[in-house]
């Protein structure tokens, strides 16, 4: 039994006329009348009495008739509730993001990406890296912005911007009054280190900083940035943070410089090239032309 029985049964029930019920249905009578024969062979019982002059429903017609209109409309809101989903889908763009790009990518290209496609959904979504790469390769993000280079895996990346560190101490720190800060001072000074889990460039740009300058430092696991920082209790402490963390900082810690330049902290683009998405290809393009690169 398949919907089309059940849709030819109800136009029959309702025109009582096979003639009728064939034109409203775009079929021709002799195959209508077997698909109701057929029908019925499948129920197992007599859904209608017909004869040269008149068309009728049995007691159990009816009672069929009742269910399968039913059945029809549950398929037809089936079918409604698919499509607009999809439609959905096509009007959505879902991007995972690091703070930077909140702050430094997003004003300078969403506002002309919504005004050129005005039925677009954007939906911003604050992940950390390994969160987003998960995402993006469950097809649960359409784009990642990262610190990191994931071209791998039908994951294409670009990079799109070089931001610089920036050294953060308390400003009551006796370290702070310094123009410049000597390295060998920073020993005396607990290191708050950003975790591997939740920053892994960055945790591993500062490690390898640490390393290349033969540094001995006090480190302290940090899980998140600007809360731990900023709610600090005491001020023997010290950290290296992104460029776009200046702004946010409390009153009473400021930036200072090192006797070393510190490096800077490439920002990545990432989209799953196995998806299809128009939404995803007009964000990669608006991004390209106002960050200049191809």
């Amino acid at each position: 039994m398949e919907l089309r029985h059940l849709r030819y049964f109800v136009t029959v029930a309702e025109e009582l006329n096979f003639s009728k019920a064939a034109l409203k249905l775009y079929t021709a009578q002799p195959s209508l009348s077997q698909q109701i024969k057929d029908l019925e062979v499948d129920v197992g019982v007599k859904l209608l009495n017909r004869t040269k002059r008149k068309v009728e429903l049995t007691e159990e017609g009816a009672a069929f008739l009742e269910q399968a209109r039913l059945i029809l409309v549950q398929a037809d809101k089936a079918v409604a509730i698919a499509r607009q989903i999809a439609k959905a889908k096509q009007q959505r763009l879902r991007i995972g993001f690091v703070p930077t790009a909140e702050i430094n990518i997003f004003p300078h290209v969403l506002p002309q990406l919504r005004i050129q496609n005005p039925e677009l959904i954007v939906e911003l979504i604050h992940l950390n890296e390994c969160q987003q790469i998960t995402a993006l390769k469950n097809n649960e993000l359409d784009v990642a912005f990262t610190y990191q280079n994931l071209n791998a895996d039908h994951i294409q990346s670009q990079k799109i911007v070089d931001e610089a560190l920036i050294f953060v101490i308390p400003e009551t720190h006796p370290l702070a009054q310094q123009p410049v800060i000597p390295l060998h001072m920073l020993g005396y000074v607990d290191f708050l280190l950003p975790n591997e889990e939740d920053f892994p460039a960055l945790h591993a740009l500062i490690l390898k900083l640490i390393q290349q300058h033969h540094l001995t430092l006090q480190l302290h696991k940090m899980d998140h940035l600007l809360l731990n920082i900023n709610e600090m209790e005491h001020d023997n402490w010290c950290t290296i943070l992104p460029f776009y963390a200046k702004t946010m900082l409390a009153p009473d810690l400021v930036v200072r410089a090192l006797a070393i330049d510190l490096p800077d902290l490439s920002l990545f683009v990432n989209f799953n090239t196995q998806q299809d998405s128009m939404n995803t290809k007009k964000f990669i393009q608006r991004l390209s032309k106002v960050f200049c690169y191809e």
